[in-house]
């Protein structure tokens, strides 16, 4: 197999988001076990300062499909709002990956060394098309994953690196 823009991209994300989708079920049964509304652990937090847990989720969801819509060529996806179920979360995985699998291969790999514009913030940053995957998109994806894990661990789901990296059990 051969090293690609959409190879190494679409084996992140697919993982990721197995991994993701897996550590939900979990959380969603915790939930369920202790009596606890969705809602209060879907809008969980660690700091003050950082994003609740369900829009870490969003975040994880659609910076991927953003960005390879983006070096496809193709118009940037809405996928819509982001509800306070496990439900809605999984939902919302779902149409990503659906999106990001109907993208071209050859669209996302032309030109790795070209640069591609993108905002970032309020502002646009210029990359390299192979930087932009390798040091905006694929960082930004484990982040946000892993601090959707972090909070489910801290309020005590059964998780481990077992379930984030959605290795066989």
């Amino acid at each position: 197999m051969s090293v690609t823009l959409s190879n190494v991209t679409r084996v992140a994300i697919d993982q990721m988001f197995t991994g993701l989708d897996g550590v939900l079920k979990k959380g969603a049964a915790y939930a369920e076990t202790k009596g606890v509304d969705e809602a209060v652990i879907l809008n969980w937090r660690l700091a003050a300062d950082m994003l609740p847990m369900k829009i870490q989720v969003q975040i994880a969801t659609e910076v991927p499909a953003r960005a390879l819509s983006r070096l496809a060529g193709v118009e940037v996806p809405s996928l819509g709002e982001i509800g306070d179920t496990f439900e809605s979360l999984h939902a919302h995985i779902k149409k990503s990956r659906g999106f990001i699998s109907d993208l071209s291969d050859d669209a996302i790999n032309a030109d790795p060394d070209g640069d591609i514009t993108v905002p970032v913030g309020p502002e646009e940053q210029t990359f390299k098309r192979a930087v932009f995957v390798q040091n905006f998109v694929i960082p930004n994806l484990y982040f946000h994953v892993t601090a959707t894990y972090i909070i489910l661990r801290h309020i005590g789901v059964d998780i481990g690196k077992r379930d984030f990296l959605a290795a066989p059990q």
